[in-house]
């Protein structure tokens, strides 16, 4: 697939929350979307990211974010990343990787002098149109809400 761009509509996402919900982006029309890819729950940099995310919620709401995590895990690892880090927002379970490939975050990555494949830590802003208004591929996941309220 081609890499996505800003200006480039976000591809629809068909896929089950924590809960076993369905999750559709096509109702979130009208709402500003921090989709944010991670890796694994309940590992040292995806819980930085998403706890950076729960701490700074308050004011991505008030900005008019809707915040919404993807990874491979499970529902049940979901609810257990959320219910440990008390994460405010829905975490999608894209177990197939259709998501996750169709947003073309799935690719080779080194790690401690090994290659391998997986998830590759990118954020897309979608705007209310459902235009991707930023894309984040180089995250701090300490600081990850600065980058995206970088107004």
């Amino acid at each position: 697939m081609e890499k996505l761009k800003i200006g480039d509509t976000a591809p629809a996402i068909n896929a089950k929350d924590e809960n076993g919900n369905d999750f559709y982006l096509s109702d979130l029309k009208g709402k500003k979307v921090v989709l944010y890819f991670y890796p694994k729950d309940d590992t040292p940099g995806c819980t930085k990211e998403s706890c950076n995310l729960r701490d700074n919620y308050t004011e991505l709401q008030k900005q008019g974010y809707v915040v919404v995590g993807v990874s491979a895990d499970t529902q049940k690892k979901h609810q257990k990343f959320i219910a440990k880090y008390d994460l405010p927002f829905t975490l999608l379970a894209d177990e197939d990787k259709k998501v996750i490939r169709d947003y073309g975050v799935w690719g080779l990555k080194k790690f401690m002098g090994r290659e391998f494949e997986g998830i590759i830590r990118t954020t897309f802003v979608i705007d209310e149109g459902g235009k991707i208004e930023d894309i984040i591929e180089k995250v701090i996941t300490k600081d990850h809400s600065a980058q995206i309220l970088k107004d």
